[in-house]
C-alpha cells in the first residue's frame, strides 16, 4: 500500500517514518492518542489481575505483601516502561520489542530479535488465555450464585471458550470497534473501582484495622520463609503491572505514533498504579471472614468478600463489574497479541507467515492473526 494520505496524496508523517523503518503502511490508521492508552490500561486490567490474584496474594504473604508489593513492583515498572517509551519513540512499529532488539542490538541482532520476538509472542499468548481464564472463574462463580450453574473446572473451560470466541469476532470487525470499546473500558475500569471502594467503605457493618490492613503478614503456603514468601506474594503486581507494550504493537495504527505510543505507555502504568493499590486497600479493609475468603466455595476469594461485605445482592453486582474489565481487558489482549503475530510474520519469523501476515481488505485488520491467537489461546 503506498505510504500516501488517500484525501491530500500527500506522505503523511506517520506513514512516511513507518516507511523509513521500512515497512509499508497496510493496518488502518485510525486510532487516537486516548485509544493507544486506552488498550494498555484496559490490558493491565487492575479489576482483572488484581483481584484473579487476589486469593493468591492472600495465602503468599496476606495483605502485607499484597498492599506493600504493589508500589515496590511498581517502581521498577515504571522505570521499565520510561526506557520501552524512549525506544518507542524512536522505533514506533507494531513488532514492537523484537524490531527494537534486533536495531539496538550491536552484534547478533537477528538472532536477539528472534528470541526475544519468540518470547514475546509465548508470553503474550499465555497471558492472554490467563486473563480470559480468569474471566470465566469470575463468571462462573457469578452464575453459580445467581443460578446455581455449579463452579466446577467443566463448566469454566466451556465458558473461556466462549469467551474465546467473542472476543475473536469482536476483533474481526475492525480497529474502530475496538477502539471504541477500549474506550469505554477505561471508564469502566476507573468508575469501577471508585464504586467497588465506595460500597465497600460505606456498607459494612464493621472493617478490619489499619495494622492488620498494613501490617498482617500471612503464610500458608508451606514454605518456612518469610521472605521467600513475600517474593511470591509479589507475583499479584508483576502479573498486574504487564501489556503496556501493547501501546507499541497498536502504533502502526494510531496518529502521531512517535509521541501518543510512549505517552500511552507510560500513562497506563501510572494511572493504573494509583487506581489498583485504592483497589487493593479498599478491599483489603472489607475482608469480614479471612479465612472463609480464602476457603470459599465459589473459588473467587473477592467475590466472597464482596458477600460477606455488603450481602448477596450487592456482592453480585459488584461481581459483575469486574468482570466486565475482565472480558474488555481479554479483547484488548487480543487485539495486541494479534499485531505482534502479524508484526512478527511480516518478517517471515513464524511458521505459516504468509496467512497470519494477511491484511482483510475490508477492516484492514490482520483477521487471520486474530483467530490465530484466539484458537491457541483455548488449545
Amino acid at each position: 500500500m503506498d505510504v500516501s494520505d488517500q484525501q491530500t496524496g500527500q506522505p503523511d508523517e506517520d506513514s512516511a517514518r513507518l516507511h523509513a523503518l521500512g515497512y509499508a503502511q497496510e493496518l488502518k490508521r485510525t486510532m487516537s492518542a486516548f485509544s493507544n492508552f486506552a488498550v494498555s490500561f484496559t490490558i493491565i486490567s487492575i479489576l482483572s489481575g488484581c483481584l484473579t490474584l487476589y486469593g493468591f496474594g492472600m495465602k503468599t504473604g496476606g495483605p502485607a505483601a499484597m498492599i506493600w508489593g504493589w508500589p515496590l513492583v511498581g517502581l521498577f515498572v515504571v522505570l521499565v516502561g520510561l526506557g520501552m517509551a524512549e525506544v518507542c519513540s524512536s522505533y514506533p512499529t507494531a513488532g514492537g520489542l523484537y524490531y527494537w532488539a534486533a536495531k539496538l542490538a550491536t552484534r547478533n541482532g537477528p538472532a536477539w530479535s528472534w528470541f526475544t520476538g519468540w518470547f514475546n509472542l509465548i508470553g503474550q499468548i499465555a497471558v492472554t488465555a490467563g486473563i480470559d481464564f480468569g474471566a470465566a472463574l469470575f463468571l462462573n462463580a457469578f452464575l453459580d450464585l445467581q443460578w446455581g450453574f455449579s463452579a466446577t473446572p467443566g463448566h469454566t473451560i466451556l465458558l473461556l471458550a466462549i469467551i474465546l470466541v467473542v472476543h475473536g469476532v469482536l476483533n474481526t470487525f475492525g480497529v474502530r470497534v475496538v477502539a471504541v470499546l477500549n474506550s469505554v473500558s477505561v471508564w469502566w475500569h476507573l468508575v469501577g473501582v471508585l464504586v467497588i471502594v465506595g460500597v465497600l467503605v460505606f456498607v459494612p457493618a464493621k472493617h478490619q484495622e489499619a495494622s492488620f490492613v498494613f501490617g498482617s503478614f500471612v503464610n500458608q503456603t508451606g514454605w518456612g520463609s518469610a521472605p521467600y514468601v513475600f517474593l511470591l506474594g509479589l507475583l499479584l503486581a508483576q502479573y498486574t503491572l504487564t501489556g503496556y507494550d501493547a501501546s507499541a504493537h497498536m502504533t502502526e495504527e494510531t496518529k502521531n505514533a512517535a509521541k501518543a505510543g510512549p505517552r500511552g505507555i507510560i500513562n497506563s502504568i501510572l494511572v493504573s498504579l494509583v487506581a489498583g493499590w485504592i483497589l487493593l486497600i479498599g478491599l483489603t479493609f472489607a475482608i469480614q471472614d479471612y479465612d472463609g475468603a480464602v476457603n470459599s466455595a465459589t473459588g473467587v476469594p473477592p467475590a466472597q468478600i464482596f458477600i460477606d461485605a455488603t450481602g448477596a445482592v450487592t456482592g453480585k453486582f459488584l461481581l459483575l463489574i469486574c468482570i466486565g474489565a475482565q472480558l474488555f481487558c481479554g479483547m484488548a489482549s487480543v487485539t495486541a497479541n494479534s499485531r505482534m503475530i502479524y508484526a512478527f510474520a511480516r518478517d517471515g519469523a513464524i511458521p505459516g507467515s504468509k496467512i497470519w501476515h494477511n491484511i482483510n481488505k475490508r477492516t484492514q485488520t490482520p483477521t487471520n492473526a486474530v483467530w490465530l491467537v484466539s484458537c491457541v489461546r483455548n488449545s
